[in-house]
């Protein structure tokens, strides 16, 4: 499994020597490319040597042993000789992990899309939670939110809500979330105090860039409408609001957020780019094998991923078999402690994956 590194150190000091040149400075995108390319080489090799180090100092401690008669020496070795092994064994499993292939779209900003699912006016509320939960999670992280679309219930609620999350590594950390989330609370609307469930459905795709999905403009179809609900003076007064039909899959998305038309015709084609090529993404997922898409985080979109239970304090993540008493501080925003334990999940189950094929 290891082979490799030795060409990976090699191909991280071609990349500084380039980076070094000012031709490459020059231009923009080359730089860029490579940049990247170093932030992704520069933790394997650095960890590598540390790996070499301590294979060395294994290789001293045993000859020091066959050469060494003074007891003192000799323990001083020995202890050495276990601290060294214990440390290449760590390496080892870090190193295996450092080399899982990345996903490449590890580093994208997101579109969040939740919809309201069984559960009337309580899952339309359940839907505006779960947005806020997800909304306070990219603030602490000081990631941008921007709202692309959305349709109120009448009691405050979504029937659905459409969001960008523009950040570092917002998709490594929030891919997980896509699927069913289940509440069980009593509603606000319940005057006899019975308790309830309802769903909500989340969808987290990547931000697709024009070279990631090319849009015929043939399969589009392009409505100018007055924007509804509430608005400013020019929301509501003037076709501000677009309706995107892309013909060949059906999806429709409806723009109103912005004052201007043309912006709001921008945020409806970033969302159906993303669409487009989320899509893709579950194609080529549909095509691969069942080991590859029985690891967390490529499940169906259909499938019961967490339980929210108010009654009880619990919010439960069923992939992993998690139970967390602690549910207003995740309502909160704090999700570090599932989503931590869903990536070291997938880790576990690439790594089992890997070790098998070595």
């Amino acid at each position: 499994m290891f082979d490799k590194l030795e060409s990976l150190v090699e191909r991280l000091d071609t990349v500084l020597q380039q980076l070094n040149d000012p031709d490459v400075a020059g231009d923009q995108n080359r730089f860029r490319d490579l940049m990247k390319e170093q932030s992704d080489l520069s933790p394997i090799v650095e960890k590598y040597k540390e790996y070499v180090q301590e294979k060395q100092n294994i290789e001293e401690s045993l000859e020091l042993l066959e050469e060494e008669s003074d007891e003192e020496m000799r323990e001083l070795a020995k202890e050495e000789l276990s601290e060294s092994k214990a440390n290449v064994e760590r390496l080892e499993e870090e190193l295996k992990i450092l080399l899982i292939p990345k996903d490449p779209n590890d580093d994208k900003n997101i579109i969040v899309e939740i919809r309201a699912g069984a559960g009337g006016d309580e899952a339309a509320l359940f839907a505006a939670d779960v947005a806020r939960m997800y909304r306070s999670y990219a603030e602490g992280r000081r990631w941008k939110v921007e709202t692309l679309s959305f349709n109120e219930s009448g009691i405050g609620g979504f029937k659905e809500v459409v969001f960008m999350v523009t950040g570092q590594g917002a998709y490594s950390k929030l891919k997980y979330e896509s699927g069913v989330h289940r509440v069980q609370r009593v509603p606000e609307t319940e005057s006899g105090g019975r308790i309830h469930t309802s769903t909500a459905t989340v969808a987290v795709m990547p931000e697709a860039e024009e070279f990631d999905i090319e849009i015929d403009m043939n399969d589009c179809r392009i409505d100018v409408m007055r924007a509804s609900g509430n608005g400013g003076q020019c929301v509501n007064t003037t076709d501000s609001a677009v309706r995107l039909t892309h013909m060949p899959t059906g999806i429709v998305i409806y723009s109103q957020t912005e004052k201007s038309q043309l912006q709001n015709k921008e945020k409806a084609f970033r969302l159906l780019r993303s669409k487009l090529y989320d899509l893709e993404l579950e194609r080529r997922q549909s095509e691969e094998s069942e080991a590859r898409r029985s690891q967390i985080g490529t499940g169906d979109r259909s499938e019961k991923i967490r339980t929210y239970n108010f009654p009880q304090g619990r919010v439960t993540e069923h992939r992993i078999k998690l139970t967390l008493y602690k549910i207003d501080s995740v309502m909160d925003g704090e999700l570090d402690e599932l989503i931590d334990s869903l990536i070291a999940a997938d880790q576990a189950a690439k790594l089992a994956k890997l070790n098998e094929e070595v």
